[in-house]
């Protein structure tokens, strides 16, 4: 990952240093090293942030490892007041030394955290020594694992395991009183911005907030405000043009993604403590009837499917550059949204989709087995999850639960029910600007949005199953898409917007070469019936008036899965013009491309 790229697009400070690059590595499969001290082997040089089983990481290795070990010199640099180290994601469990110090420890492989590592740095002007142990069992499936194959070579649609440290470790230096987090909440009827911030550190009575929040090079706001405890939560009224066309300019949409620059200062009797740079956006996402809304208007939702996974840095993307490119190459293709599938996608990501316009739906990674620690593991990441996500425009829905993956009795078993209900409920609570499905796919209790995932090729087979004039008595009593029911008894569809969020997934390989280790759920040969059945498909899920949007499977081909409408490479499989003329419903000239 480029160095150069501040990993927390929402909160930047300048003074930071990236300690990506080489470290020493050691795996430790008989669990011999338990602190930094212990005569570790190291073995390996290995590339941070890209993981051991990652080519990219100088390694490779994608064998079984429940326990490894990271070590690098650093320099904390020069600054006054606290030095905090942050780290991305690393999966699933580390454990945190400077200087033979513990300072951190932290359960969960998706979700960032950081420390403060003043007191553990040394004044003798000697390198610093960063000591990092991580567990991860390959063979627990109680854990939030995603995509991540517990066999020993991936299968069916499962992917090579993600072990360590695999998105950006970085050092920052902050006051002694410092801004800890911003939240962003955009209020669209009042023509207003929700703005909480949350301080840290030694904390004064006398500390006050000001915010200051652009348009282009026009100020819209400048408000001071005093901090209540560690806290200050304000609404922030924005200059509202009254006109509409004005007023639309305002709006991000993924036809105009405006966005509004943001600083935020701290101060204590006029000192200035912290300042830093954020942005945020002016938009609605709301559910009305059987319709989704943007804006306050219906929105037909256009998405992909996106695993988030390249050939050679699996979970990692190889560049910040190929994070925009993967942004770019889903609105080339026509859609205006991606369904990141199993991944909390590295927050860069989110900010290229931000910045240029395409809707996310965020999806929390499943585990495979139930138990109360799988869902007091589940609740615990995807609460992380969505405090490091909330204030991102991008982000228009959560998901908790895919599939009924780890909840696998929600016909027959009360207390999978009650896991999906309650974390339905719980991302309600921490965020209740969101729709909110349960369970994606089918089996659906608590939801905002009805999704069904559906793998019918035939596209007259497909029309004939959702053009049909009664949906409620043939869709939701009679017809069972991957053989399961679309609602648990006690939850009749309630007029929710139906989104058919995952169809198409045709494998096509013009090479060939492929076909015989690879799959999709259909295939094509050439790349004029890629074609024809992929502008078939789209014309029958555009055309159903029951769908409020589809999701189509998928963005890349991804491993033996290829059933991308890109390879693996990010290489079109057809031209992006015909992609994308069918994706929106529209005809295209092909013998002008």
């Amino acid at each position: 990952m480029t160095d150069f790229m501040y990993p927390r697009p929402q909160l930047v400070r300048d003074n930071w240093t990236s300690l990506n690059g080489t470290w020493s590595f050691a795996f430790d499969d008989e669990h011999r090293y338990h602190l930094p001290a212990d005569p570790i082997e190291w073995t390996h040089q290995i590339k941070v942030p890209f993981a051991p089983e990652a080519k990219a990481s100088g390694i490779g290795d994608t064998g079984f490892h429940k326990v490894c070990w990271y070590r690098r010199e650093f320099d904390p640099g020069v600054g006054e007041g606290r030095v905090m180290l942050h780290f991305g994601a690393v999966d699933y469990s580390a454990r945190v030394w400077v200087n033979d110090i513990l300072v951190a420890e932290h359960e969960g492989g998706h979700t960032p955290f950081s420390t403060d590592i003043s007191a553990a740095l040394r004044g003798d002007g000697g390198a610093q020594v960063l000591t990092v142990q991580v567990i991860d069992d390959p063979a627990d499936l109680a854990k939030p694992r995603g995509k991540q194959d517990w066999l020993l070579e991936p299968h069916s649609i499962w992917y090579p395991r993600t072990t360590g440290i695999w998105q950006t470790v970085w050092l920052e230096h902050v006051a002694a009183t410092y801004i800890r987090a911003l939240r962003w909440t955009p209020y669209f009827d009042g023509f207003e911005i929700g703005c909480e911030i949350l301080a840290a550190g030694d904390l004064e009575e006398d500390l006050m907030v000001e915010v200051k929040i652009w348009h282009g090079e026009v100020l819209l706001a400048d408000d001071i405000y005093k901090l209540v405890g560690q806290e200050a939560n304000r609404k922030i009224a924005l200059s509202d043009p009254g006109i509409d066309d004005s007023r639309n300019e305002m709006l991000w949409s993924p036809e105009r993604p405006t966005l509004l620059d943001a600083e935020v200062t701290l101060r204590y009797r006029g000192q200035l403590l912290d300042t830093v740079k954020s942005y945020t956006a002016l938009r609605s996402v709301n559910i009305n009837r059987d319709r989704f809304m943007l804006n306050g208007r219906p929105y037909p939702l256009r998405m992909v499917l996106d695993q988030g996974y390249w050939p050679d840095t699996l979970m990692t993307a190889p560049s910040d550059e190929a994070l925009r490119r993967d942004v770019e190459l889903a609105k080339a293709m026509g859609f205006n949204g991606v369904r990141k599938h199993q991944k909390i996608e590295d927050p860069r990501y989110l900010y290229w989709a931000d910045k240029l316009g395409l809707l996310v739906w965020e999806e929390m990674p499943s585990a495979y087995r139930f138990s109360s620690r799988a869902i007091s593991r589940i609740v615990r990441e995807w609460t992380e999850a969505i405090e490091r996500d909330y204030s991102h425009p991008c982000v228009i829905v959560w998901v908790p639960f895919n599939e009924s993956w780890g909840v696998p009795n929600l016909t027959s078993t009360q207390a999978h029910r009650n896991a999906v209900e309650a974390l339905y409920h719980l991302t309600r609570t921490l965020d209740a600007t969101r729709p909110v499905i349960g369970n994606d796919g089918w089996e659906a209790s608590a939801t905002d949005i009805l999704g069904i995932h559906d793998y019918e090729c035939d596209p007259e087979k497909l029309r004939a199953k959702y053009e049909v004039a009664d949906p409620v008595r043939t869709l939701f009593d009679q017809r069972r898409p991957g053989g399961r029911i679309l609602t648990l008894d006690g939850f009749p569809h309630r007029g929710q917007p139906i989104v058919l969020t995952e169809f198409g997934g045709i494998a096509f390989d013009k090479s060939k070469a492929k076909e015989t280790g690879t799959w999709g759920y259909s295939r094509a040969h050439t790349e004029e019936e890629f074609s024809q059945l992929y502008g078939s498909l789209l014309k029958v899920v555009n055309e159903t008036f029951m769908f409020s949007g589809f999701c189509y499977t998928q963005f890349a081909d991804t491993f033996q899965e290829a059933n991308g409408l890109l390879y693996a490479d990010r290489t079109p499989k057809i031209p992006l013009e015909v992609i994308s003329a069918a994706t929106r419903g529209t005809r295209i000239d092909v013998t002008r491309i």
